[in-house]
């Protein structure tokens, strides 16, 4: 636990010196939103053995009420914020409501089922602005005195929140409460048998899954100073379930890094392919950043073939085999 910590720290500290080290705050802003939403899938999936193909919903139908009553309502970014979430939390019940009683494929669809009837609500209702999206979105001052106008000071409270929420994440699976979720995950029966009621854990597992997407949707509108229909789409849910896999589905780091890999790749990978041209002589990478889906469907497949456990969970197991082998 304690070399956890370190290296945590040391992500910390990255984070901190990143934007004076040439990285673009909003691009980073960006990612620390979608390693967040990662985090929060990864609490319902890896530590609860849930499968929703619905966290879009969460994500998108927050983001769109926390811009409303920033933008129309005039509320100050905190307050935003806090609406974004409530809505997730309150989104999260009724999915876990009608949901929870179902196991395997039929949860997922289920929650895929909602999340769809949600999007189509957001296509046709007009405080969302339809497919123009909810565009303008100011980001004020927070609590009256912070302006959040400036890019480096948003990095920072976005960067504060973010280490917040995963803490708070991170509270959560350490918790007596978490080590029930596991229990369930693992044998849900012998959970029930020992006298737990495993519908109402789940539920909460789900309903605090979907606060925490709900604050990582309310914080990118926030960030980007808008909201779309592609928050709330079914590939969405996909995307994050994609970086969930690839990182390292049941380990805190994985989601961390799954989603910086996928978030690098949709958005640099024209960069990657030209400077791999420049340096090979080979024209054809410079054709890579129109070929986003595929590449990451490639590492998708790649990672599922080679890397079952994903990328953070195989260095976790050779480190631990690792050490087996220095105490023998």
């Amino acid at each position: 636990m304690n070399k956890k910590l370190v290296g945590y720290g040391v992500l910390l500290l990255a984070l901190l010196a990143a934007p004076f080290l040439g990285a673009y705050p909003v691009f980073v802003m960006k990612l620390l939103c979608f390693a967040l939403f990662a985090s929060a899938f990864n609490l319902l999936l890896g530590y609860t053995g849930l499968l929703s193909f619905g966290h879009a919903a969460f994500l998108g139908g927050s983001a769109y009420v926390a811009g409303h009553v920033i933008k129309v309502w005039g509320l100050t970014p905190e307050l935003g914020l806090l609406c974004g979430t409530l809505t997730g939390a309150a989104l999260g019940w009724l999915f876990g409501v009608l949901a929870i009683r179902r196991q395997g494929i039929y949860f997922a669809m289920i929650t895929l089922a909602l999340a769809q009837m949600l999007f189509f609500i957001c296509l046709q209702a007009k405080f969302t602005g339809g497919e123009d999206g909810l565009q303008g979105v100011p980001r004020g001052r927070l609590f009256g005195l912070v302006d959040l106008g400036n890019d480096l000071t948003m990095y920072y409270v976005t960067l504060a929140i973010v280490v917040a929420a995963f803490l708070l994440i991170m509270r959560i699976i350490y918790s007596p409460f978490g080590q029930v979720l596991k229990a369930v995950k693992e044998n849900e029966p012998r959970a029930i048998s020992l006298g737990y009621d495993t519908g109402r854990f789940k539920l909460l597992a789900f309903v605090l899954s979907a606060a925490l997407a709900g604050l990582a949707g309310s914080l990118k509108t926030l960030v980007l100073g808008f909201a779309t229909l592609s928050d709330v789409h079914w590939t969405a849910s996909g995307h994050v379930i994609l970086m969930t896999l690839v990182g390292g589905l049941g380990t805190l780091s994985g989601p961390l890094v799954g989603s910086a890999v996928v978030v690098v790749l949709e958005n640099k990978l024209g960069e990657i392919g030209n400077f791999l041209a420049s340096l090979t002589g080979i024209d054809w990478f410079t054709t890579l950043g129109e070929s986003v889906t595929l590449v990451t469907g490639f590492i998708f497949v790649v990672c599922v073939l080679a890397f079952r456990r994903g990328i953070m969970g195989e260095v976790i197991a050779l480190l631990d085999r690792w050490r087996g082998g220095a105490r023998h």
